[in-house]
């Protein structure tokens, strides 16, 4: 399950219901009593904000050449071929599709911009697989952070060592 809280305070609030969970019942279909185990883990993660990516000229580091391949005369005499580094992060970007070299520099430009927006997403989402990984952990029964025993109507917090009734639990005023 995925769900949203917002509002001052929301992230506080469940900050302390990260980690493994154990919960423990007796179905009304068992016979013998056994108690049956169930485990959940569970992440509380940051929503990322929305990034615009500026690139400023500064950045930017232009040159231009002859293109190569098939294309005669016109292609031989002018330098329509466009490269660009990002000085920050070295990424070089070469476009020698189009006729002039106002259009490459525009299609390198907007290739530059894709593929540094893909980058940024792509260690953001790492960052947060790295957080959820760190606070979920393996799962095991020995990463629980809180039992729930229904055949007792208690849930016990193992971090602090405190402990509830269920129903109070269920209705959120513990």
């Amino acid at each position: 399950m995925v769900f949203r809280a917002r509002g001052a305070g929301a992230a506080a609030l469940f900050a302390a219901e990260a980690g493994g969970h154990r919960w423990q019942r007796v179905p009304p279909t068992e016979k013998r009593g056994r108690v049956h185990s169930s485990t959940v883990t569970i992440a509380v993660l940051p929503e990322p904000a929305p990034t615009a990516l500026e690139l400023p000229e500064a950045d930017l580091e232009w040159s231009t050449c002859r293109a190569s391949g098939s294309g005669g005369q016109h292609l031989q005499k002018t330098d329509s071929a466009v490269q660009v580094r990002h000085r920050p992060t070295g990424l070089i970007v070469r476009c020698q599709s189009e006729r002039s070299q106002h259009q490459n520099r525009l299609a390198a430009l907007a290739t530059l911009r894709a593929r540094l927006l893909a980058a940024t997403a792509h260690e953001a989402a790492a960052a947060r697989a790295a957080s959820r990984r760190a606070q979920v952990g393996t799962g095991m029964r020995g990463d629980k952070r809180r039992t729930v025993r229904e055949q007792d109507g208690q849930v016990v917090d193992h971090v602090d060592g405190r402990t509830w009734r269920l129903r109070d639990y269920r209705r959120g005023t513990w």
